[in-house]
């Protein structure tokens, strides 16, 4: 029985309910009436229920499926405007407990490099993000209660905030960690974490616990409730995601969104970000061997479905797609990315050597943080540094009524230009702070009220002359 408000996993990501949205999509997907009705009642940026939106996914009209990525464009426009939040993840440990077939950390992979940071490993690491001029960062482990408790966890968290190199500081600690308890969520909140990111990969339970042999991740239900958990133990940023390639994407899709409508239903607030990661090459693992890829024609329209059904949410897309994939999403809803990535433990000190891997996947963008800056600036977007809100308590709820309420642009908008700033004086090459300079010229006028937009101005000349972390 399909049921949004129950806390259990196999009832709120119901598998008859997706079958039937799925059927019912494919029966309707030449419904050109019944399309343009959805479309149009999206167009108040309040969202879709996924029976809706996979009819959208399952579209096979032309002019149709163009009128949902401009709507999908226009949507990300009203919310977000030009802003990209920038970001790196920081891998700490790749030692794990669990048989996942589809990631190169399993515990019986033999020939991988294992390693696990130190405090002192970390703290270098943390400098050398800074001194590239990252201020949020996602923090990455594998599931090993023994070589990475939840205490080693906590540990890191306290030495990442704590480094504080030139005019660099990682301001918001973002953690993707495996499934755990209520205690340890709450612990994670104590030490000051953002979003609680955790990827279901897929949220069909058969093949779930076919691709999850071993391990504590085999529980697909308490996996699958770790969001619940997380919220009881006071986080309130929550971050969802699936691996497409490992499963039918439309099937992982109408899960994807129950799993928000749950969230909103039962926790009273949906996720704060939504992740599209496909499979990618990595040490032990072969792509070609899953038979669900998704293609790029097919992964463009699952971004632009996403971010017309849950508008409010920020979309990510990784170094695992190219440059010019990324640019291509960036036009369809995604609204976060991130920047010269290093997915092996300790890589952003030195390359790994030849007869070294510890890397969970091959990234696809390899350009310099600088060099993605500069990309983003040409393309006329704003790449944002912010992380006021989370720092002033604009989390959850709060964050999500502004965003519901089209009034997030008078913070983002002026935040998202002072982190720039701040950015174009302490780390930009040349080029890229003319570009900046133009861009914040231009996106000023965007911003809506008139004392946050003069305020805005007068701080854009205070971090020139060397003052910096103003925030709206």
């Amino acid at each position: 029985m399909y049921n949004p408000k129950s806390k259990n996993a196999t009832e709120f990501i119901s598998h008859e309910e997706i079958l039937y949205t799925l059927e019912y999509a494919k029966k309707n997907k030449s419904n050109k009436t019944l399309i343009n009705e959805i479309l149009d009642r999206a167009k108040d940026c309040k969202g879709l229920n996924h029976r809706e939106a996979a009819v959208l996914l399952e579209c096979d009209l032309e002019e149709e499926n163009q009128k949902i990525k401009d709507l999908a464009f226009d949507i990300k426009q009203k919310i977000y405007g030009n802003r990209i939040v920038m970001f790196a993840p920081l891998y700490l440990s790749n030692y794990c407990v669990n048989g996942c077939i589809y990631c190169p950390y399993h515990y019986t992979n033999k020939h991988i490099t294992r390693k696990k940071l130190t405090q002192e490993d970390i703290a270098r690491e943390v400098i050398a993000l800074q001194d590239m001029g990252h201020k949020r960062i996602a923090i990455e482990t594998g599931e090993d209660p023994v070589n990475c408790p939840i205490d080693y966890v906590l540990e890191s968290i306290n030495t990442i905030y704590g480094i504080k190199h030139k005019n660099g500081a990682i301001r918001r600690v973002n953690v993707n960690i495996a499934a755990t308890t209520v205690d340890n969520y709450r612990k994670l909140k104590e030490a000051g974490i953002g979003t609680y990111i955790l990827f279901q990969e897929t949220y069909h339970k058969e093949n779930y616990e076919r691709l999850h042999p071993t391990g504590p991740k085999h529980d697909y239900c308490y996996h699958t409730e770790a969001m619940d958990r997380a919220m009881e133990g006071g986080i309130d940023d929550v971050g969802l995601g699936v691996l497409f390639g490992l499963s039918p994407y439309r099937y992982d899709v109408v899960g994807l969104l129950m799993h928000a409508e749950h969230l909103e239903t039962a926790m009273g607030v949906g996720p704060h970000t939504i992740s599209v990661p496909r499979i990618r090459p990595a040490d032990d693992i072969d792509p070609t061997k899953f038979s669900n890829a998704v293609p790029d024609d097919e992964f463009e329209k699952i971004v632009a479905v996403i971010r017309i059904a849950v508008p409010y949410t920020g979309m990510i897309v990784s170094t695992r797609e190219s440059k010019k994939m990324r640019e291509r999403l960036l036009k369809l809803g995604v609204t976060q990315i991130s920047g010269a990535s290093r997915t092996s433990v300790g890589g952003y000190c030195e390359p790994e050597s030849e007869d070294e891997n510890s890397a969970q996947f091959e990234v696809n963008d390899n350009r310099t943080l600088d060099e993605v800056i500069n990309w983003l600036l040409e393309l006329g977007y704003i790449p944002s540094f912010c992380t006021a809100c989370y720092r002033v308590g604009r989390t959850g709820d709060r964050f999500m009524r502004l965003v519901k309420a089209g009034q997030i642009a008078n913070c983002c908008q002026p935040n998202a230009l002072l982190t720039l700033q701040e950015y174009l004086e302490d780390y930009a090459s040349p080029d890229t702070k003319a570009k900046g300079e133009v861009v914040i010229a231009n996106e000023l006028q965007h911003i809506p009220n008139e004392k946050v937009r003069q305020l805005t101005i007068t701080h854009l000349e205070e971090i020139k002359k060397g003052m910096r972390d103003f925030r709206f």
